[in-house]
């Protein structure tokens, strides 16, 4: 057989295994920001691998689990979604990352006590991957224990594929449907992650730091007015960080942060009595009935500490935005 023969043999074998039932191809990495509906959760790849998945049925809320940061390397503690091994399992309420807050209208949405109120999904109004930036935008209730629709809120969430580093916004716009609605002057709330145990400051290891805009460092951190704060520490022998953005836009800007040495950060507008000491109810936040307010952030998981990451420069891209 002539070696032209034998090469139209290969090729002709090739093509019938490639069409063959049980031939297993390598699968393509997509490109950019695919996002897929799981029925009760969204999944959200940069580049073919995976991000993180948006959990939206049947939960307390709705919430972002697990968080893959720029090592490959997940960035928030497991429990209680997940039994991580040899991790805390304190404050069941802390799922990966998520929006809540501890009293609305005086009902708790924030903790997974008796008589809790829920943040129930209602639809999804855009589902949209891309090249650059993937989109999710939905439409939530606040209902109270008692089953009263307190509030509504419409979240867009932006997923960006962006080389050796991972970014989101989370812009949520709260809105009184049924009713005024008053954000209640409380300490638990309201933007939230909890960081994987190696990372926090308290505990073991305990190598992580805290530090925000200002320059204030570790435990001082909590209550401090800020641009932006970052959490960073160890993941599995890496450097990895990541910070909040407060938009320039936000009422009471710059927010406050509820940001503590066991790994719960959040940015949190509406705690003035509890950081600052002023009479209860000094940081109560009224909308009135048919009124909205809105409010943005954005998180970026990075390697290395603030300085290392450009955190500062990161956050002057997102305030001129």
């Amino acid at each position: 057989m002539s070696f032209l023969s034998l090469v139209g043999l290969n090729v002709a074998c090739l093509a019938f295994a490639a069409s063959s039932p049980g031939a297993q191809p390598e699968p393509a990495k997509t490109p950019g920001v695919a996002i897929t509906d799981q029925g009760t959760k969204l999944r959200i790849e940069i580049g073919g691998h995976l991000f993180t998945e948006y959990w939206y049925k049947d939960v307390p809320r709705p919430f972002l689990f697990p968080v893959i940061g720029p090592t490959g390397d997940p960035m928030t503690r497991s429990w209680p979604i997940e039994e991580g091994k040899g991790e805390s399992s304190d404050h069941v309420h802390h799922r990966s990352l998520w929006y809540a807050h501890g009293a609305v209208n005086g009902q708790d949405f924030w903790s997974e006590a008796k008589q809790f109120g829920k943040i129930v999904h209602d639809k999804f109004l855009k589902t949209e991957s891309g090249p650059a930036v993937g989109v999710v935008e939905s439409q939530n209730k606040w209902i109270a224990a008692s089953g009263e629709v307190v509030c509504e809120d419409t979240r867009t969430l932006r997923f960006y594929n962006r080389p050796g580093e991972r970014m989101m916004d989370f812009d949520v716009v709260l809105r009184a449907t049924n009713g005024p609605v008053t954000f209640n002057d409380t300490k638990e709330g309201s933007m939230a992650i909890r960081v994987a145990d190696s990372m926090r400051l308290k505990g073991k290891p305990g190598e992580g730091h805290i530090v925000n805009s200002e320059g204030v460092r570790d435990k001082e951190t909590w209550g401090k007015r800020a641009d932006w704060c970052d959490y960073y520490g160890p993941v599995n022998g890496k450097t990895v960080g990541v910070a909040m953005f407060d938009h320039p836009q936000n009422p009471r800007h710059p927010t406050w942060w509820h940001v503590r040495d066991y790994g719960l950060f959040a940015a949190n507008p509406f705690g003035l009595h509890d950081f600052e000491e002023k009479p209860a109810g000094a940081g109560d936040f009224k909308i009135a009935a048919g009124e909205s307010a809105a409010f943005r952030y954005r998180f970026y998981f990075h390697e290395g500490d603030e300085k290392q990451a450009k955190v500062a420069e990161r956050y002057q891209e997102y305030a001129s935005d």
